[in-house]
């Protein structure tokens, strides 16, 4: 599956949730897309199509493509502790999320275009690879020479989200990534235990 470039109300519809933040498009039309929309019966959805939209739901959500997802499972599974939230610690933990739980950018798809253009570096190296997986204690910050930038500063200004697993400081642009966060610090409504059973098969 390629990286999905349509119109995001259309996918928060599916999932009847606005999962790529508020959206007014989702507000207006808040049932399934297709054109019988609300007049549509849908069939009972089994076991496995529960936990195949809980996958997709994730994919979309963080950006991540069915390789990459399958990998970060495979990397969580073999961890020890808890697979599920281990696989969510693994996504919270890659640049373009972080760089978007900072505030850089408004949203995950922005922020994947930044690092892919060079804005951002990883403990003063730039680092272009919007899947990279921050450490604990690494320092993210806008590179020097993109601190003018205008989408970087709009966003900044308007961001009023703070995460106990991430330090910002203003005057530098670097933030900090404290530790992986705990299951009930992240806000996304993913039931990663559908995941797992889904994989599990």
């Amino acid at each position: 599956m390629a990286r999905y470039k349509g119109p995001k109300s259309k996918i928060a519809r599916k999932f009847g949730e606005p999962i790529f933040g508020p959206d007014r498009a989702f507000e207006k039309k808040n049932y399934p897309p297709g054109m019988h929309g609300m007049m549509k019966k849908r069939r009972k959805q089994s076991e496995y199509g529960i936990q195949l939209m809980e996958k997709q739901k994730a994919k979309y959500t963080y950006g991540i493509l069915e390789r990459q997802f399958a990998n970060l499972f495979d990397t969580a599974s073999r961890k020890k502790g808890i697979t599920g939230e281990l696989l969510l610690q693994l996504c919270e933990a890659r640049l373009d999320n972080v760089v978007f739980r900072l505030g850089i950018s408004p949203s995950r798809r922005g922020a994947r275009q930044l690092v892919s253009h060079r804005h951002i570096t990883v403990n003063g190296n730039v680092v272009n690879i919007p899947s990279y997986s921050v450490k604990e204690g690494d320092k993210i910050a806008v590179r020097e020479k993109s601190k003018s930038l205008e989408a970087i500063n709009d966003s900044l200004s308007a961001n009023r989200k703070t995460y106990p697993w991430l330090e910002w400081d203003g005057a530098k642009m670097e933030g900090t990534f404290m530790q992986y966060p705990e299951r009930e610090l992240i806000p996304e409504n993913i039931k990663e235990q559908l995941i797992v059973e889904l994989y599990s098969k």
